[in-house]
């Protein structure tokens, strides 16, 4: 399985980005979806997940209302819509997909695109 993150780039506070993360391989055993995001000099956190199969959907508390998980399934492809940027928002996103229904932390991910950054400016 390869996961191909896109869609970063450099936006001004209050603008919006969408990314995409492209699979490829066997997917049909990759049961949970995210995006986690890392920031210079702090942890990997949790941005949203996705669930495969039934479309249910978790955000971190302090993103929820601005940034929308999303999927197509035909492309395989995972979507991360934000809006209203804040310079906070700045970080590396990363794809993730688990073989787990449940994966309650990033070491329950199987597999990690490449990183996509989002740099937004005040």
């Amino acid at each position: 399985v390869q996961l191909q993150a896109s869609g970063g780039g450099l936006v001004q506070a209050g603008g919006s980005l969408t990314l995409s993360c492209a699979a490829s391989g066997r997917t049909y055993n990759l049961y949970m979806w995210g995006w986690f995001r890392q920031a210079p000099g702090k942890e990997r956190e949790f941005v949203a997940s996705f669930s495969w199969n039934s479309g249910w959907s978790d955000y971190s508390d302090s993103l929820k209302g601005r940034f929308t998980i999303s999927r197509d399934i035909a492309r395989s492809t995972l979507y991360l819509q934000m809006i209203t940027l804040k310079p906070e928002d700045t970080a590396v996103y990363y794809c993730a997909a688990s073989t787990s229904v449940a994966p309650t932390t990033v070491d329950h991910y199987d597999y990690w695109g490449q990183g996509t950054q989002v740099t937004v400016s005040s």
